[in-house]
């Protein structure tokens, strides 16, 4: 028959570096999408806004950080 045998770890708050590696890759590519989305909905809605007020800060900001426009 084969016994479970039990390690006891010297330091047990030590984290697997794999499974560690594993999460912060994950909550990375999860911080870019959410920043992604975030960017797409605000450049919507600012390129298609009704509001004069929003298309025009937006133009002004295309010109102070001198990009074409037009």
């Amino acid at each position: 028959m084969n016994t479970p045998t039990t390690v006891i770890s010297a330091n047990p708050t030590s984290l697997n570096t794999a499974s560690g590696a594993r999460s912060a890759a994950h909550s990375l590519l999860l911080q870019l999408a959410a920043g992604a989305a975030l960017g797409l909905v605000l450049f919507y809605g600012v390129a298609f806004a009704e509001s004069p007020l929003l298309h025009n800060a937006a133009h002004d900001v295309r010109h102070i950080t001198v990009q074409p426009c037009h």
